[in-house]
């Protein structure tokens, strides 16, 4: 699977809540800074998910540039994505910069990283 195919099925797992599907394209090690600087292991970005907290109604990465340097790429792109964390509705659009590695074929997401565009 290509890096920018991945990144995409990952914006669609979590249209679908597919927490099987967003646990296997995330690293053991994966670490999420979020737009406010807050920072998310995988552990607790999944225990958020299974909450039922998060909902999202739409969820899209486009504009994606894709560097590879050996076992390793750098995607950056832009994310969308409209639903509700908790009370709080969302409507969100982000430049966002995620780091995927290579291991034992595939392609799992270790970070990333965004920054809201107003």
């Amino acid at each position: 699977m290509l890096v920018q195919a991945a990144e995409e099925q990952l914006a669609e797992a979590h249209v679908r809540l597919d927490i099987a599907l967003i646990d296997s394209l995330l690293h053991p090690n994966y670490i999420i800074i979020q737009p406010g600087g807050r920072v998310e292991t995988k552990a607790e970005v999944l225990a958020s998910y299974r909450s039922g907290t998060r909902h999202w109604d739409t969820a899209h990465s486009d504009e994606m540039t894709v560097n590879l340097y050996r076992e390793t790429a750098i995607v950056i792109g832009r994310w969308t994505a409209t639903g509700r964390n908790g009370n709080f509705h969302f409507n969100y659009s982000a430049r966002f910069l995620s780091v995927w590695v290579r291991e034992n074929g595939r392609w799992l997401n270790l970070t990333s990283q965004s920054t809201e565009i107003e």
